[in-house]
Formats: C-alpha cells, structure tokens, sequence
C-alpha cells in the first residue's frame, strides 16, 4: 500500500541537547501519496465512543469552569496528550508539543548544542545510555549506566524522558548540575556538565596495521540521515587502500534511523537470509532482505559494548547471525523496539511504539541484549568513578574518594598497594611519585589541583589506543583470519 511513511527511529532513548531533544527523523515520501491515515474512514474499533468523549469534556469543562485558579486551556490539552501517552508506560513512546518537535527535527542537522548524551528510563530511573565522544558529557566523565538522580538539585523520582531532557537542555555555556549514581555504588557523584556545541559527524574511519597487515576501521558514533553516506565514503577509501580485514565500531552508539543502519547492511549480508526482521501488533513478520550477491572478500568484526544500543544492535546482530561475523566485547544495551514520529494538527509530534524488531533468527533483544561472541572487558580504570575532592585527602583518611584515586593510581601504574580507601604510606608515595611526574608541588595529599590531574590522565589514558583492550583483541583476530 502505497502512502506516506515516515523514517523509523530506532534510538535507544532521547537526546539531552537544547537545540534538538531527539534523535529523530523528518520526512521520507514516496512518489505516490494517499491520503495520510488521520484523512481515512476508521473502523469501529478504531473511534472514540461518544460516551469517552462525554467524559473527557466533562472534565475539561469541570477543571476549567471550577478550579481555583484560572487555568490555561492549552496546558489542559497538552497534559492530556501527556497522560494518555504516559499509561503505556513506554519510556520510547513521547508527545512533543510545536516547539519540541521542531527541534526534533533540527537534530539531524549538522551540529546542535547541548551536553551530547542519550538518555532512557529504566526500572523507574533516569539512565544514561551513551555519552557521544569528545562531548562535554563524556569530558565530564559521564558513562554508560550512569543514573541521574537529581538534574540542578531536582530529583528525578517521577519525571518522564521528556521533563528529564527538558530540564538538562539548554544553551552553549551553561551549565547543568547532575548527581549521578554509577554502578557499585550507592554514593552521589556531584556532576557539572558546560552545554556546547555538539557536532553530529557520525563516521570516523582509519587504516591500522596488524603485523604489517592493514586493517580497515570505522566507528559510527549513532545513525544520523547522512551517516550511511558517510560511511560508504570510508569503505571505498579504505578498500582503495587494500585494506585486509574491517573493524565496525559501534561502542557507545546509542542508534539512530533505520534508514540509515539498513543501507550498510545491504552492503554486507548477501541475499537468502534477513538482515532483521519487523514484527507488527498482530504478530505479523515483515522481512528485510538484501539483493547481494555475495559476501565481502575480507573478514570483519564489530565492536560491542553496553553502550550500544537499538540500530547499533541491528547491525551487530545481522552481522552476527546472517554473515556469521564475530562481535567482540561486551553485552549490548537491550532495545528492540521501532517508533514513528506521527504529526499532530498543530505542529505536535507522538512518537509512538508501533513495532518490534527481530533478528535474522527471529530473536527479540529487547532488555536482554546481545552477547558478544568474544567477550572482552576494558581495563578497570576504565570505569573509575569521578574522584570529587571537596577536602583534601591526606594519609589515614578511609574513604571512598581515597578508593577512587588509589584506582586511578593503579590504572596509571603508580602501585598504590591497596584500593580499600585506605590512605596508607604506599599511597602516600605513589600521590608524590605522581605529582612529581605532573610537575605538581610534591605533598602527598591529594587536594583539587592534583585530583583534577589524576582525571585528566585516567581519561588521556583511556583515548590511548594500546589500553583499549577491545580493540586490540579485534586487531589480533586477524591474525588467524
């Protein structure tokens, strides 16, 4: 049937940024239009009964005529859209009002500002699903799983996606308080994030060498309307460049269009079998196929971790069931779900759960995730809590801020000895030995100047290639392949 579609989303959550709060789509038409559903008969199940509509003017009529105060007549409108949405207890399924919508739109532009991080709503708490790289957030040391319990000293408890981003939001050169709480944990770790510019190129590609074999790798930050185009770009060069096996890089993509991710699998699994599957509300399967003849020549792997999620996921999966191709790293987030962003007559948009998507083998990852068939964990400093130093730590002090920083000692090769939060003499000289390296005043107690120091390495310490312990087990997979 032949009418207007609109572009599938398929991220793992909503987009914390002021000039757009949504990875979303805009517009796709096909040639041939029929009138939009909104314009066709409904059936019977499908209308309101009079008796509903009685009921909801009842109390629209009651609230407005009676309260004791006077009410704005638009807010009712807009608070029952909002509550209808919110009894499916969906954390994917959004209204936006005009102006919401419209920088929904403005997300796929080439940049917008914000802190540059997705977020979603799990077991009842505000969850970060990916900080995007190089972004204020992941400078600030925000990671995956990461749960925002208070956003500018308001507690999260009861806030939906949409209050949540809208009160991250705003513009370049503000800044936002967060308190977060991260895995093995119960402490509050104070955040502050400064909004910028975020800039949405989502394709970053380079020829590395194992045992002087060159290996093609592409990281594919999220699934933005130009990304497959992007990303063709890259193969092409590093296939003119006779690369010998590819790396796929999806770590800490939160998803994107299904438009997008569908392009570049048409480019990898050839015909015979689905690279994902879309099942509708009456069960039914819709499968998507590619015309290719045959596989790439070289071997592949993809990057995986707990950051990667919904079209991240699609295309780990079809790479791993239909071509057989290895995923490397760690569990994957767990979303499988489609939604279409459907206009309002206003200018409002409901984006809606409309679908499930399955894998070629027809498995539903939703809240499990994917496993990886290698799986490889990053180094422990890797996941180092932020060390927030409001007094200065010095020897005999036991605490969790001692903990953290006897970590990143130990990560950056300093031997603190212990990592109980325990400020012992070892401690003590493992802090001077990294002063003294840094330039700083030699103590031994870690005040703020150092503290910021021992962050600002840990975080240099993991951009290093020869640390991220994933990747160099991708790379040494070619050495059998």
């Amino acid at each position: 049937m032949k009418r207007k579609w609109l572009a599938l989303v398929i991220s793992g959550s909503l987009l914390t940024g002021a000039g757009s709060t949504y990875v979303g789509t805009k517009w796709m038409e096909e040639a041939h239009k029929e009138p939009e559903a909104s314009q066709q008969p409904q059936s019977k199940s499908m209308q309101m009964s009079s008796e509903d509509l009685t009921k909801i003017a009842q109390a629209y009529d009651l609230i407005k005529s009676q309260y004791v105060q006077k009410v704005n007549e638009n807010d009712l409108v807009e608070g029952a859209i909002q509550g209808m949405v919110s009894t499916l207890k969906d954390p994917y399924s959004v209204y936006m009002d005009k102006e919401t919508a419209s920088q929904f739109n403005d997300s796929l532009d080439s940049s917008f500002q914000g802190i540059g991080t997705e977020i979603t709503k799990k077991n009842g708490k505000i969850m970060i699903v990916s900080p995007y790289k190089n972004s204020p957030a992941e400078k600030a040391g925000l990671r995956p799983g990461d749960v925002i319990s208070k956003i500018n000293g308001k507690s999260t408890d009861g806030l939906d996606l949409y209050e949540a981003t809208t009160l991250i939001r705003g513009k370049k050169g503000t800044a936002v308080n967060l308190e977060i709480i991260r895995e093995g944990s119960d402490k509050r770790i104070a955040v502050k994030v400064k909004r910028d510019d975020i800039p949405l190129d989502t394709v970053y590609s380079d020829l590395k060498y194992e045992n002087k074999k060159p290996i093609g790798y592409i990281d594919i930050t999220q699934f933005s309307k130009n990304t497959a185009e992007d990303f063709n770009k890259a193969l092409s060069k590093l296939e003119k460049e006779n690369m010998q096996g590819l790396i796929i890089d999806v770590r800490g993509n939160p998803g994107g269009l299904l438009s997008s991710v569908e392009a570049i699998l048409k480019q990898f699994v050839p015909e015979g079998k689905p690279y994902f599957q879309i099942e509708e509300r009456n069960g039914h399967k819709v499968q998507y196929v590619s015309h290719l003849k045959k596989k790439k020549s070289y071997p592949i792997v993809v990057l995986v971790d707990k950051g990667s999620a919904s079209a991240s996921e699609i295309l780990a999966a079809a790479l791993k069931e239909a071509d057989g191709y290895p995923l490397i790293g760690e569990k994957t987030f767990g979303k499988g779900t489609v939604q279409e962003a459907v206009p309002m007559e206003d200018g409002g948009t409901i984006k809606l759960t409309m679908f499930k998507w399955l894998t070629p083998d027809g498995n539903w990852i939703h809240h499990k995730g994917i496993e990886p068939t290698i799986a490889v964990k990053q180094p422990d400093y890797f996941n180092v809590h932020t060390l927030n130093v409001k007094k200065t730590l010095s020897p005999d002090m036991n605490n969790d801020q001692v903990k953290i920083a006897q970590q990143m000692l130990k990560g950056l090769g300093f031997v603190p000895g212990r990592e109980d939060g325990y400020f012992d003499l070892q401690t003590e000289n493992s802090v001077k030995a990294f002063q003294y390296k840094k330039g700083l005043k030699v103590t031994g107690e870690i005040d703020e100047k150092t503290a910021t120091q021992l962050e600002q390495a840990i975080l240099a310490a993991m951009k290093k290639e020869k640390n991220d312990l994933q990747l160099q087990v991708a790379l040494k997979y070619f050495n059998k392949n």
